[in-house]
């Protein structure tokens, strides 16, 4: 049998709760469908002089509750699949925490570690170049995703300037400062996720200074938000990247482990006081161990699909926090539930990336320049109010957080498609 496709799991996930929230049929086949999918070939001239061909891709999923907002990665395993399930998650996303953003996603299939930076520039500009026409500030704002940062975002807002003959820092959030940026853009994603975290610590009654966490995981996101649980109070006893991980039952000093890889490229226990790092005593573990650690939070902040029924029965965790998209297929929903484990999930958890985006696109617009302080508030209000809401009516119909949050999400896509009118209205009126 065949595996299941990650936008399948996706749209499986979304019929579903769009059935259990009673959502008129026709808005759940509406949302079945993607609205616009563009897929490219960028030829770009490498430095010694060779031409290659890279596959890239956009997908505007729904523009019911206003232009499209989404990320572009750069990573080797990108597909069409899997750039329509992100466009997917973040139309309900957008929609959970009141933004009036439609979802969409872009990323071009490259390892840009192979790259030079000047390869890096061309490819970056001619994605821009095919995609003109595709983005705007009205239409489709771009930011930034796996492998791609605030450079490639001023690169590419520089060549939609180019070819508009306009200056349009709207057309992309998650640029450089100087170039039109938000202050707090760069740890929003895990801020959001550390004030979820912080809320689900307080709903439950739990002690902040009891809590053992693991993070799988530690680019931008699982930084940030390990980074903050620890000045909070928690122990941060587990941290992974690509190529493995390392457990202490003591915890970790979170900032001498980022120092540490900055440096070497490589996750190493060490504490560090100004430039000199130590060796601290620690445990080396896979990917797949840090997910079945007994640890009262699971932090899943890499790629989707990690949580399977392989592995699902042995999650020992009290709490999921998913900062990656989809890090548990739909099918172990169930399995996770009765085990008793409460999961924030990610189209609540990791939405303070997309929130600070809006925050961003919003100060492009009326040429104004917000403070760090007055960004962060925002951005906690933002959050906490988001997540009460979600708590609430899981509290109220009896559901789990992710099903609140889809059902909320879905409410008000269909309050907005109702507002123009669907079968109902017409046959009847």
């Amino acid at each position: 049998m065949a595996a299941i496709s990650t936008f399948q799991d996706a749209l499986f996930r979304v019929r579903s709760l769009a059935e259990l929230a009673n959502i008129d049929p026709e808005i759940i086949e509406g949302l079945s469908h993607p609205k616009e999918i563009i897929m490219v070939n960028l030829p770009i001239r490498m430095d010694d002089g060779s031409q290659q061909y890279f596959s890239g891709y956009r997908c505007r999923y729904n523009s019911t509750l206003g232009p499209t907002k989404g990320g572009v990665r750069f990573h080797p395993n990108v597909n069409e699949d899997e750039i329509i399930a992100l466009s997917l998650w973040m139309t309900i996303k957008c929609a959970v925490v009141d933004l009036p953003f439609g979802g969409a996603k872009g990323g071009i299939t490259v390892n840009p570690k192979e790259l030079s930076p000047m390869e890096l520039e061309r490819l970056s500009r001619a994605y821009i170049r095919v995609l003109a026409d595709f983005i705007g500030p009205h239409r489709d704002i771009p930011a930034p995703d796996i492998y791609t940062n605030s450079r490639i975002m001023g690169w590419m807002m520089a060549e939609y300037d180019s070819i508009k003959r306009t200056h349009a820092p709207d057309v992309i959030t998650g640029k450089p400062i100087e170039l039109g940026g938000s202050l707090g853009r760069d740890d929003a994603t895990g801020r959001g996720a550390y004030l979820c975290t912080l809320e689900l610590i307080h709903k439950m009654g739990w002690n902040l200074t009891d809590m053992s966490i693991a993070v799988q995981g530690f680019g931008n996101g699982g930084y940030h938000v390990a980074r903050l649980l620890q000045q909070a109070g928690c122990k941060i006893v587990a941290i992974s990247d690509s190529q493995g991980g390392i457990y202490s039952e003591a915890g970790f000093d979170v900032e001498s482990l980022w120092q540490c890889k900055q440096q070497s490229k490589r996750m190493k226990g060490v504490y560090c006081k100004g430039s000199v790092c130590e060796i601290v005593e620690y445990k080396t573990i896979s990917n797949d161990e840090l997910l079945i650690l007994d640890v009262d939070i699971l932090i899943p902040a890499a790629l989707e699909g990690v949580i399977t029924k392989h592995n699902a029965d042995n999650i020992k965790a009290k709490a999921i926090i998913e900062i990656a998209n989809g890090p548990i297929l739909s099918e172990v929903d169930d399995i996770i539930h009765n085990k008793g484990i409460k999961v924030v999930p990610d189209v609540l958890a990791n939405a303070g990336g997309v929130t600070v985006s809006y925050f961003e696109w919003v100060q492009n617009r009326s040429g104004q320049s917000w403070t760090l302080e007055d960004v962060q508030q925002k951005l906690k209000e933002k959050m906490i109010t988001s997540f009460s809401a979600v708590w609430d009516l899981a509290e109220d119909e009896g559901r789990t957080l992710r099903e609140a949050a889809y059902v909320k999400a879905l409410r008000k896509i269909s309050n907005a498609v109702e507002a123009h009118g669907t079968r109902d209205y017409f046959v009847h009126n």
